[in-house]
C-alpha cells in the first residue's frame, strides 16, 4: 500500500494540482461559487412556488399556501426565472470576469463583447419592431450553458490575442483620456469578435431556423443525456472519494461537473414552475443533499459513530467534527482521524457514497421520491436540504434510512481502525 500511495503521490497529485490550477477550469469553478446568492435566491422562490398539496389535501395551512402561490404565480414565476432562470447568462458573465482577470485584462469590454454574443446566440428572435422585442428565452437557464461557456471562452482568449498583437489599433494623441484610447484600440477586436459571433447567428437561423444555443442542444442531447444516469453518478463518487483520499480536493472536478450539476437543476427547475415532470435526476443538490450526507465520504455517519467511541482520539474527533459535518462540512473527520491516506476508512467513505447513490438514484428514478429542483445552500443540512429541494417528506425518511445504513457500513471498519491504534500504541510503548 505504501508503495502505491507513494506511486500517486508522485505520479498523479502533480497532475491533479496542475488541473485544478487551470486557468479555464479554475474560471469555471470560481464562477459556480461566486454566482450561489442569485441560484440560493432562486431556489428559495422555487420553495414557495411549490405548495405541497394534492387532490387530498384538507390542511388549512397548505391550502392557503396553494391559494397564494396560484394567486402570484406570475410574480413568483419571474422572481424564479431571472434568478436561476437565467443561470448561463450568470455563468457567460462570470466566466469572462475571471478568466480576463486572469490574464490581467481590462474586464470590461470583453464583458460587454460576451454579453453581446451571448445574447446573440441563446436568443431566438420573433419579432422586432420599434419600441417592441419578442425573442424566446428558453435557453437562458441551464440548457445555455455550453453556449455560455463557448462564448466567454472564445471572447476573452480570440480578444486578448487581437489586443495584445495590436490588430487593427487605432492610434491616438496623447492627449486622448486612457479610457478612450482603449476604446478606439479595442475597437477592430470587438468587431471582428462579434462579427463570427454573427456569423454563426445568421447560419443558424437562415439554415436551421432557430438559435445556436437549440442547435448545440439537438446535437448533444444524447451526450447530455448520458450524464444522467446511475453509472455516471456511481463513477462520479468513486472519482471524488478517490482523489480525497489522496487529498484531491473536490473542487478539482467543480470544472466538470458544475455545468452539468447546475445546468440539469435548472432545467429541473423550470419544469417545476411550469408544473411538467421533472426530466433529471443527477443535480447538484441530488449530490450534495443525498450522495455525500455530512460532507465527501458521508461524515455525519461516521462522526455520530465516533461521538460513541471509546477511544479518547476518536471520541474527541467525533465532538470537534459533528457539528461541521452536519452542516455538510467533511474536514474536521476527513484529517482528523483521518480518512485521507487511511484504507480502512477509505473503503466505507466509497461504499456509502455509492450506496446512497444507488438507492437515492433508484428511488428517484422510479418516481417513489421527488426529484430535486432547488439548491439553498451546500452547507444546508441533509435532512432538511432533501425535503426542501424537492418537497416531498419522504426524501426526508430518506436522509435518516441513508445515515443509519451508512453508519452500519462504517461500524466495522472503525471498529478495525480503533484495534489498529490500540496495537500502534502498544507497539510504540513497547519500543520506548
Amino acid at each position: 500500500m505504501e508503495a502505491f500511495i507513494a506511486w500517486i503521490e508522485k505520479n498523479i497529485m502533480p497532475g491533479a494540482n496542475k488541473l485544478a490550477s487551470e486557468r479555464h477550469l479554475k474560471a469555471i469553478r470560481d464562477t459556480f461559487m461566486t454566482i450561489l446568492p442569485p441560484i440560493f435566491f432562486g431556489g428559495i422562490i422555487a420553495v414557495i412556488n411549490s405548495a405541497p398539496v394534492t387532490d387530498d389535501t384538507t390542511n388549512g395551512i397548505l391550502l392557503a399556501w396553494a391559494a397564494f402561490d396560484q394567486q402570484n404565480a406570475l410574480v413568483l414565476g419571474w422572481l424564479n426565472q431571472v434568478t436561476l432562470g437565467f443561470l448561463s447568462l450568470y455563468v457567460c458573465i462570470g466566466i469572462t470576469y475571471y478568466l480576463a482577470k486572469s490574464y490581467e485584462m481590462e474586464v470590461f469590454l470583453p464583458i460587454i463583447i460576451s454579453l453581446a454574443g451571448y445574447c446573440m446566440l441563446v436568443i431566438d428572435p420573433q419579432e422586432i419592431s420599434f419600441g417592441n422585442v419578442l425573442g424566446q428565452l428558453t435557453y437562458f437557464d441551464g440548457k445555455g450553458i455550453l453556449v455560455a461557456l463557448f462564448v466567454s471562452i472564445m471572447t476573452v482568449e480570440l480578444y486578448r490575442v487581437l489586443y495584445e498583437h495590436k490588430v487593427g489599433w487605432i492610434k491616438m494623441p496623447d492627449s486622448v483620456p486612457p479610457a478612450l484610447m482603449v476604446s478606439f484600440g479595442s475597437l477592430v477586436p470587438c468587431l471582428i469578435v462579434l462579427g463570427i459571433d454573427s456569423v454563426i447567428f445568421i447560419l443558424c437561423k437562415n439554415i436551421a431556423g432557430t438559435c445556436f444555443a437549440a442547435v448545440v442542444i439537438g446535437a448533444l442531447s444524447p451526450a447530455v443525456e448520458a450524464t444522467d444516469n446511475m453509472a455516471f453518478a456511481i463513477l462520479v463518487a468513486f472519482l471524488l472519494n478517490f482523489g480525497w483520499f489522496f487529498g484531491i480536493h473536490d473542487t478539482v472536478w467543480s470544472g466538470f461537473l458544475s455545468p452539468i450539476e447546475y445546468g440539469t437543476l435548472s432545467v429541473n427547475a423550470a419544469a417545476q414552475a411550469a408544473g411538467t415532470a421533472l426530466p433529471h435526476v443527477f443535480t447538484v443538490s441530488f449530490w450534495c443533499y443525498f450522495c455525500i450526507i455530512g460532507g465527501l465520504g458521508n461524515c455525519l455517519a461516521l462522526g455520530l459513530l465516533c461521538l460513541r467511541s471509546k477511544n479518547k482520539e476518536v471520541n474527541l474527533v467525533g465532538k470537534l467534527g459533528i457539528v461541521p459535518a452536519f452542516f455538510g462540512i467533511s474536514e474536521p473527520i476527513t484529517f482528523g482521524l483521518p480518512i485521507m491516506l487511511n484504507p480502512l476508512l477509505f473503503i466505507p467513505s466509497i461504499v456509502t457514497s455509492i450506496a446512497n447513490v444507488i438507492i437515492s438514484y433508484s428511488l428517484m428514478s422510479a418516481n417513489i421520491i421527488g426529484r430535486t429542483y432547488a439548491m439553498l445552500s451546500y452547507n444546508m443540512p441533509s435532512v432538511f436540504g432533501a425535503y426542501f429541494s424537492t418537497g416531498d417528506w419522504k426524501a426526508l425518511l430518506l436522509i435518516v434510512v441513508l445515515i443509519m445504513l451508512d453508519m452500519v457500513i462504517y461500524f466495522p471498519f472503525l471498529k478495525a481502525y480503533e484495534r489498529s491504534m490500540g496495537e500502534e500504541t502498544t507497539e510504540a510503548n513497547a519500543a520506548v
